[in-house]
């Protein structure tokens, strides 16, 4: 395995959350959370999200219970946000402009709990121009935008979102599981919640013709978006045979979860939030401090 260095530590030695997107798939992680904030237990100095589990972190350090259940049970369900019919006449399969604009002026996080919290907050993005991974520790004047453009999925969204001048997309696209950053930090007990199965790997792919040609003028993007099998299997490595000292905990939907990206079957979301949050109390009755 490669050799993996410490770098930038929040406090060496301490705890982490780390949370991977998936679009409706962090039904899931939205269920443990929940359970999480019913039980108040946050033992973490470090949480960092992506995409969807930036928005379910986000929502989790607001202490907003059933925020996100909402979001992923109402708003995302309707026809204003997941819409082919749109997206055949050029617009946005996954409508982020219509979802950020009602849910900030309907279901705003509460950022000033947020940015209490004793809990570092980061949110992982992709930068445009140079397709690496960025991660940004947020501020009241830019959250909302941040948590926008790590959910912007290229050509299913087919804008980039700008933030502080910088064009970021989906952070899922260079780093779907932000393991290797908690490490890089120093937290040397890390708990990672999945929105696939254990069994779940992902396999290289050539990007498809409709991606080249949305994306022909960001070539470092596009090499990102064929090089993410290989980051997303190095941090499944990196989980399941940490280095001395480190501990993570893995936490996987079972084999049995049935959301899917796109899915908007209230049976299913239902059925599959109600998994993450029976497992978000059984991590609670498992946890031993450091």
């Amino acid at each position: 395995m490669t050799e993996h260095s410490v770098t930038n530590p929040v406090t060496a030695g301490k705890t982490a959350l780390v949370v991977e997107g998936g679009g409706m798939r962090g039904i899931f992680s939205t269920g443990v959370l929940d359970a999480f904030m019913k039980l108040s237990f946050n033992p973490f100095d470090l949480c960092i999200g992506v995409s969807a589990g930036a928005n379910n972190t986000a929502a989790y350090l607001g202490n907003m219970y059933r925020r996100n259940y909402k979001v992923f049970t109402d708003y995302s369900v309707r026809p204003d946000f997941i819409s082919w019919k749109k997206f055949i006449r050029g617009g946005h399969l996954m409508d982020l402009d219509w979802l950020w604009e009602t849910t900030i002026r309907e279901l705003q996080i509460d950022r000033d709990t947020l940015f209490r919290s004793s809990s570092q907050f980061i949110i992982g993005v992709t930068e445009v121009e140079s397709g690496r991974s960025v991660y940004l520790e947020p501020h009241a004047d830019n959250l909302e935008q941040l948590l926008k453009a790590s959910s912007a999925i290229p050509v299913i969204y087919r804008s980039f979102v700008e933030v502080d001048g910088v064009r970021y997309v989906d952070g899922g696209i260079t780093d779907s599981i932000p393991v290797l950053e908690a490490y890089r930090r120093g937290a040397a007990k890390i708990m990672v919640l999945r929105s696939r199965p254990e069994s779940y790997m992902m396999h290289s792919s050539k990007n498809n013709l409709i991606t080249r040609w949305s994306l022909h003028r960001y070539p470092r993007l596009l090499r990102a978006l064929e090089n993410r099998a290989h980051t997303y299997q190095e941090a499944i490595a990196f989980m399941r045979n940490p280095p001395a000292g480190v501990q993570v905990i893995e936490v996987n939907p079972p084999e049995g979860f049935r959301t899917e990206r796109l899915t908007k079957d209230m049976e299913i979301l239902e059925a599959d939030y109600k998994l993450g949050y029976e497992m978000g109390e059984q991590l609670v009755r498992d946890w031993e401090p450091l």
